[in-house]
């Protein structure tokens, strides 16, 4: 068994690789001092050499934790990527986060501590009172603001970011919460119904920030399409008139 899995999706992230060795292996390092650690990293069809970066990098077998490699053939997406990242994880807490540092890879710790024994999934939490965003395109911070408020509305006014990638969950809720989107949708869903289920949640206040290299690779107009629907069908089902998760059926 494994106490800790990271799964961290990359798409065309090779100038970052750099920065996860600086920033992140040394946390990671640490959290393996305590318990048994597993890295996943999860290329989504980069065109650039992202995937040898990653090897080259991370692949001699030098480091205190086991690290793994899932590679999708052509871009399929952030959610397939964490899809396949979840699937191929064996941690008792599966923590997902971000290549690029918008959050602080020292943020890791304390989300995981923020799980304690009462909670079932912790995210990041940008738009918390106690948290903050620095340098992010304002135009940005307004859609993934506004999207996260019409949330509060529709699902719980106590939970203030709906958007972060950065979480950490516990086994069950992996294996149990059904997501379908393969976009920048996906996090969210398995938020929504996850909280549908009763999974008890919980925010860790942090900052989000704007990346050092590189580009988003969201695009903003059918990601905004993509929350609209869903939004829409979470309306529906509050109204009674479906049930949210058509397929799986796991959520009613």
């Amino acid at each position: 068994m494994m106490d800790l899995s990271i799964v961290v999706p990359c798409y065309n992230e090779a100038d970052n690789v750099p920065m996860l060795i600086g920033e992140f292996v040394p946390v990671v390092e640490e959290l393996a001092r305590r318990r048994s650690v597993e890295v996943i990293f999860v290329d989504d069809g980069s065109r650039d050499t992202t995937w040898l970066a990653l090897h080259d990098a991370f692949g001699g077998g030098s480091l205190r934790f086991a690290v793994r490699f899932a590679q999708h053939a052509t871009n399929r997406g952030l959610g397939a990527a964490i899809r396949t990242g979840l699937t191929a994880s064996r941690g008792d807490v599966v923590v997902t986060t971000d290549s690029d540092g918008t959050y602080k890879f020292s943020d890791i710790p304390p989300l995981i501590e923020r799980l304690g024994s009462d909670f079932d999934l912790v995210t990041a939490s940008p738009y918390h009172p106690q948290g903050g965003v620095a340098g992010v395109p304002p135009y940005r911070r307004v859609l993934s603001q506004g999207s996260s408020l019409l949330y509060r509305l529709l699902v719980d006014w106590r939970v203030h970011t709906y958007t972060a990638l950065l979480r950490a969950y516990r086994r069950r809720v992996v294996d149990t919460v059904p997501f379908e989107s393969n976009g920048f949708l996906a996090g969210t869903e398995i938020l929504v119904n996850g909280m549908l289920m009763g999974y008890r949640v919980a925010e860790y206040p942090t900052v989000l920030h704007v990346r050092a290299f590189g580009v988003s690779k969201a695009e903003i107009a059918r990601t905004i399409r993509a929350h609209l629907r869903f939004q829409f069908r979470i309306l529906l089902h509050r109204l009674g008139v479906q049930p949210l998760v058509k397929t799986s059926g796991k959520v009613s």
